[in-house]
């Protein structure tokens, strides 16, 4: 596994010129260092919760917690038919309390408060701990545990990742290797979208052989408090924390255009319409996907004059409305007529 690359000193404007353009993760050193919850936690866990405690408000949140035996791995039971854990319910002062009581404890739970709103539970968060890389309209939320870890899964966003508190290590793959991270089912995740079935730390290699095909592209971050980490759209990561209170501030975001729809109901419609296709139909759709969809040739309509270019051209928003209209006639069409792309 290689390392990150490692920035230091990063600007606003070299994150947009030079960082995201590359479309690599990237650990952005000390981007956070001056935080107030950075220096809490530098003083011990006891100042840190006294910190937070003093600022939380009694709104509760989702907690997740699971037995000891786990070790920390917040994932599926064996039968891969339920989570390992249970979720429980309770405000930001007594998951600190939790989580110093537990510092104590020989073989603990493994406790985590999850995607934390902070404007919603620490009001004055946003104000005192500025992000300088991003507009002030992407909001933080916060993730709350001990030595826990979350199975690999992407995202479909971009993300900044702050440790603000204990230490984190992110074990990140690209989107290409999704065949090879062998992901769950979508009926039943952690958080909304497939995990890998893989353990990181003990692989079973004889039942998930294409793994090893995975790790060969594996990049490793290791973040301090005060690090930050950016994770490009969809980059699959494992994120392990250590010690007994770590707190990871989670920077969401997507700026592509809104109206388009969501990719992942066009790939529900996709595994619906092609998957069980004869092999060369398969094939011919695939192939289809890339030049349309994908534009694996470049601009699809490119050599066509501008007007005639109809759904190979830009979208507009009424465009856009009218291809859903035939979209939703066409699912929902009982004669078994198909139609082409636009009437």
């Amino acid at each position: 596994m290689k390392d990150v690359t490692i920035w230091h000193d990063v600007s606003i404007e070299q994150f947009n010129a030079d960082i995201r353009p590359a479309g690599e993760p990237a650990i952005i050193k000390g981007l956070a260092s001056d935080w107030p919850i950075v220096a809490a936690a530098r003083q011990g866990d006891q100042a840190l919760v006294d910190f937070l405690s003093a600022k939380a408000t009694t709104s509760t949140i989702s907690v997740a917690i699971a037995p000891p035996e786990v070790m920390g791995q917040f994932h599926y039971t064996p039968d891969a038919r339920h989570l390992n854990y249970a979720l429980e319910d309770m405000p930001l002062k007594a998951l600190l309390a939790r989580l110093l009581a537990e510092t104590d404890v020989a073989a603990p739970s493994a406790i985590a408060g999850q995607s934390l709103n902070a404007r919603t539970h620490l009001p004055a968060f946003v104000a005192t701990h500025p992000m300088p890389i991003l507009p002030p309209s992407v909001p933080p939320r916060m993730w709350i545990c001990n030595a826990a870890k979350v199975a690999t899964h992407n995202d479909e966003l971009e993300n900044i990742a702050v440790c603000a508190a204990g230490h984190r290590r992110f074990t990140l793959f690209p989107p290409e290797q999704i065949g090879n991270l062998y992901p769950g089912p979508f009926e039943l995740t952690p958080g909304g979208t497939p995990i890998s079935m893989v353990h990181l730390d003990a692989p079973d290699m004889e039942h998930y052989p294409r793994f090893a095909d995975a790790l060969a592209t594996a990049l490793v971050a290791e973040l301090e408090p005060g690090d930050a980490l950016y994770v490009p759209y969809q980059w699959f990561h494992h994120v392990a924390a250590t010690g007994p209170i770590n707190i990871l501030v989670n920077y969401w975001w997507d700026d592509a255009r809104q109206d388009l729809g969501s990719p992942w109901d066009a790939l529900m419609h996709a595994m619906i319409a092609i998957r069980e296709l004869p092999a060369d139909r398969r094939r011919a759709w695939r192939a289809a996907f890339d030049h349309y969809a994908f534009l694996m040739c470049g601009d699809a309509g490119a050599h066509l004059p501008a007007d005639a270019r109809g759904v190979l051209g830009a979208f507009s928003p009424e465009d856009v409305e009218r291809l859903r209209a035939d979209l939703v006639g066409n699912l929902t069409a009982t004669d078994g007529k198909r139609f082409g792309p636009m009437k």
